[in-house]
């Protein structure tokens, strides 16, 4: 009897045999050249046979990226408890066999994306599009298309508590950028060029991020941008940008264009917003700030920046200056070219 290998060539006793004592037996010389030659055969038609069905679904399967829809606390994973499809009933116990499937998928080689799965928006969406919302069928659904417009995380086996803040931090972020949209689709036709004031706005804040950039010069540059707004708590944007002495600039599109937008939108606000610049630089980290304005950026005094930054935002209260950190004024900054010629960001 002979069976079939995982690389498709037969094998069995017979085989071995006639390539061994079997001849022997029979008082003839093996003849090892022609047995070297059928050995070279076998393995070369195994080589180029084509692998079977189940091979080609694996290797698809390999190439197609993975959505998973995580429930980021606990309140979130409560307001699913309700749907009895929904297996789980111990947040910790969800926690770990999520943590469980995205290594499994990883550890496959599957591209794993990791989005927020919110259950108030899951259930809006649900009911916009007449689907009953207590189905496995309508939860996958949901997660594929938020992908495509929530915030997102790529799984690269990082721990789950990293991945659920990187998430709550995309999450903050896209949710800035909206609002800042929200005020700058607000504010209409810019007068002058008869654009949208939102067009004007971003190239402006882009060419003035280019200036403090080369004013501030070489190092690793940490901006936040701050704008109060009358409905809710204020726009608070971050970015890291490192300039190289040659003039090069390196910095993550995601950040620079909600720091971009939400400067933006203090151009047609009417409450002043602040801009903060952190540069380290050979060890030594100095600190500069503007206020924004909707004419543009006005640099801050000594006295202001070393206020802005040692003020806790949400009490008011005093907080202790940093050793080794210089306090200065905010630079000064030359007027931005005509709007057609203001580079952006890249």
């Amino acid at each position: 009897m002979s069976r079939t290998s995982s690389a498709g060539v037969r094998t069995g006793s017979a085989s071995a045999t006639a390539f061994g004592t079997g001849n022997h037996s029979a008082g003839r010389r093996p003849d090892r050249t022609r047995a070297r030659k059928r050995t070279r055969k076998a393995s070369h038609t195994a080589r180029n046979r084509p692998p079977g069905r189940t091979a080609y679904r694996r290797a698809l399967r390999r190439e197609a990226p993975t959505v998973v829809g995580l429930l980021l606390d606990d309140h979130d994973f409560t307001a699913m408890t309700g749907y009895p499809s929904f297996p789980f009933r111990d947040y910790g116990l969800y926690l770990h066999h999520l943590d469980g499937l995205l290594r499994s998928l990883h550890a496959q080689g599957t591209s794993v994306t990791v989005t927020l799965f919110d259950p108030d928006q899951y259930a809006d969406h649900c009911a916009d599009t007449r689907r009953p919302p207590d189905t496995p069928v309508a939860r996958t659904r949901y997660t594929a298309e938020i992908s495509t417009t929530g915030p997102t995380v790529r799984y690269t086996r990082q721990p789950l508590a990293l991945l659920r803040t990187q998430l709550a931090h995309e999450a903050a972020r896209r949710a800035t950028w909206d609002r800042a949209g929200d005020i700058l689709a607000a504010a209409g036709q810019c007068p002058e060029c008869e654009e949208p004031v939102a067009h004007c706005a971003f190239d402006l804040a882009s060419h003035t991020l280019l200036r403090i950039i080369e004013a501030a010069g070489p190092g690793s540059h940490h901006f936040v941008c701050s704008l109060p707004t009358a409905d809710g708590d204020p726009l608070l944007a971050t970015a890291r940008i490192t300039a190289d002495p040659d003039g090069e600039i390196h910095l993550t599109d995601t950040e620079a264009l909600v720091l971009c937008t939400v400067m933006a939108a203090a151009r047609v606000s009417a409450r002043p917003g602040g801009l903060v610049l952190r540069t380290t630089d050979k060890g030594t980290d100095t600190v500069h700030g503007w206020s924004l304005h909707p004419e543009g950026p006005r640099p801050l005094t000594e006295a202001e920046v070393f206020n802005a930054y040692c003020t806790d935002p949400d009490t008011g209260d005093l907080v202790p200056p940093e050793a080794g950190v210089r306090y200065r004024a905010g630079l000064p900054l030359p007027p931005p070219p005509p709007p057609g010629d203001m580079p952006r960001p890249r």
